[in-house]
């Protein structure tokens, strides 16, 4: 049975916490800052984490993390 293979653009985006859940970063924040409330900019900042429903499906792509 050959290795399985790391999706490298989910290893780049995604980071395994020690609990095992999968932590991201808010997309939305790379232009258009003016228009948006600074409450919504600070939001923006903080990381969050990958919802459960799609935790099986990503862990797929990080078979060794």
């Amino acid at each position: 049975m050959p290795k399985m293979k790391t999706k490298k653009a989910a290893k780049k985006r995604l980071k395994v916490t020690g609990g095992g859940k999968l932590k991201r970063a808010k997309g939305g924040k790379s232009h258009l800052m003016r228009k948006k409330r600074s409450k919504r900019r600070l939001s923006l900042k903080e990381g969050s984490y990958v919802s459960a429903a799609e935790t099986k499906k990503v862990k797929t792509m990080l078979p060794y993390d």
